[in-house]
């Protein structure tokens, strides 16, 4: 089904639920980001998986300071394939015979490097590049905290990379280290002296490994929220920001020098005295780091968000059933995949619509 038509219309004209993106909001987050980083050595990797947009990957790319794109899943790598982008990183474990299949035919078109923490994973890896006559790169990821995927730094990530410098139809391009479990810390002095001091446990495997004699020209990690810590630590390449892009409340309070971009129309559904209640729930909007706000006035009371469709919201005695209005969500990554397109506006104007693309299931 075509959406082009809404172009040029108001986007309060749009049905309901509706994914807007602010475009000069997010072209000046884009461009923020990228001139922070043009005269450092580390350069921009921006992570796909916050919008899942291949037409708002290519304005990041041309933006400046990126390298190329990161991405969460394989889903998304192939979409950013298919639209021609040559340069991507799966920053995740690919495990199973027919994902490391699909891996291997990026390959053949792409790029390609993987995040591996296993010898076993690796040399299926190997395996899929060696039969599909490829070369497949590899991050071997060192767990700075988080405790999630990756190994301990130090001598247990010299061993794996010891094997992984043998493998055939791969290439051992560095480290990944990710320091998610501080991004959301308030204080920003805190978040600073905590990331800076979690990423040094990756910097000093990485001279490890390279006292050994195994190069590490990439050391690749970094989110919105700790750009200007971890990303301009002396060996820090890439740099893996995200939300920057759209923006959402949550990351806005981490990062407010970025403005967001991204928010869902909705419309007042139903209104008893104090009770309004919107057509949006929990299949439009991610909600993982607290409940939706409303734009403009995010002091209204929504006492509770957990059903399917609806979202109650007190006190809003000035609303009608018909009116909209707009909504932040407090995870911007979550809410574009759980939408098929975003309404590009400039002042209020549909001025595109873009494909999500690269969303878990689109293709």
């Amino acid at each position: 089904m075509s959406h082009r038509p809404a172009i040029g219309v108001s986007v309060q004209e749009l049905d309901t639920p509706a994914l807007l993106l602010d475009l000069e909001a997010c072209r000046g987050n884009l461009q923020k980001m990228a001139s922070y980083f043009a005269d450092r050595p580390a350069k921009l990797r921006p992570h796909f998986k916050n919008h899942k947009c291949t037409r708002l990957a290519r304005l990041q790319l041309d933006a400046g300071s990126a390298v190329g794109m990161t991405c969460a899943q394989i889903d998304e790598a192939e979409a950013l394939s298919r639209a021609g982008f040559d340069d991507l990183l799966i920053a995740n474990q690919v495990v199973g015979a027919g994902k490391v299949r699909r891996v291997a035919r990026i390959a053949e078109k792409s790029n390609l490097a993987v995040a591996v923490d296993d010898a076993s994973q690796a040399r299926t890896i190997a395996n899929a590049a060696q039969e599909m006559g490829v070369t497949i790169g590899l991050l071997l990821e060192v767990d700075i905290g988080m405790g999630r995927c990756g190994v301990p730094s130090g001598q247990p990530a010299l061993d794996l990379a010891r094997q992984l410098v043998e493998l055939p139809n791969v290439e051992f391009r560095g480290l990944q280290a990710y320091e998610g479990h501080l991004v959301g810390v308030s204080d920003r002095p805190e978040r600073q002296t905590k990331v800076r001091d979690s990423m040094g446990r990756a910097l000093e495997t990485r001279a490890l490994l390279e006292q050994h004699g195994i190069p590490v020209p990439t050391v690749s990690g970094c989110s919105t929220a700790t750009y200007q810590y971890s990303g301009t630590l002396e060996g820090v390449t890439e740099v893996q920001t995200g939300s920057y892009a759209t923006m959402d409340w949550h990351y806005h309070q981490l990062a407010p020098e970025f403005e967001i971009a991204l928010s869902v129309l909705a419309t007042v559904v139903s209104h008893h005295d104090d009770r309004s209640v919107l057509n949006v729930g929990v299949k439009c909007l991610g909600n993982e780091f607290g409940f939706p706000r409303i734009k403009d006035m995010p002091d209204l009371e929504i006492p509770f968000f957990g059903a399917e469709e609806h979202c109650v919201v007190r006190n809003a005695s000035h609303w009608k059933v018909g009116d909209t209005t707009e909504v932040h969500s407090s995870h911007g990554c979550t809410t574009c995949n759980l939408h098929p397109r975003m309404y590009v506006h400039q002042n209020g104007t549909v001025v595109d619509v873009w494909p999500i693309d690269g969303r878990t299931g689109a293709m």
